[in-house]
């Protein structure tokens, strides 16, 4: 894990909304890891595609919640990954 994050910055979830707010994160290497709080049932979109929504949260806030929006291969890949998940 030292290897994967040299060089990288560790933003939390819970603290996310703060740093879009105040920082230009396009221009850091960051990253986040989060837990599978809630999952909604896979949805149909106007097009009929079908996605799915997770709530990810990072456990140390839990009342604040990052909704992740999956969509075409990204969800028929990951759909069916267990609440919990990290």
């Amino acid at each position: 894990m030292d290897r994967k994050m040299a060089n990288r910055k560790l933003i939390r979830l819970s603290q996310l909304k703060n740093k879009l707010a105040t920082e230009n994160l396009e221009e850091i290497d960051w990253v986040t890891f989060g837990v599978i709080v809630r999952k909604v049932t896979p949805q149909s979109a106007n097009n009929g595609r079908t996605f799915s929504i997770w709530r990810l949260n990072d456990l140390r806030d839990l009342s604040e919640c990052v909704s992740l929006f999956l969509f075409g291969e990204v969800h028929k890949e990951h759909w069916k990954t267990d609440q919990g998940t990290v």
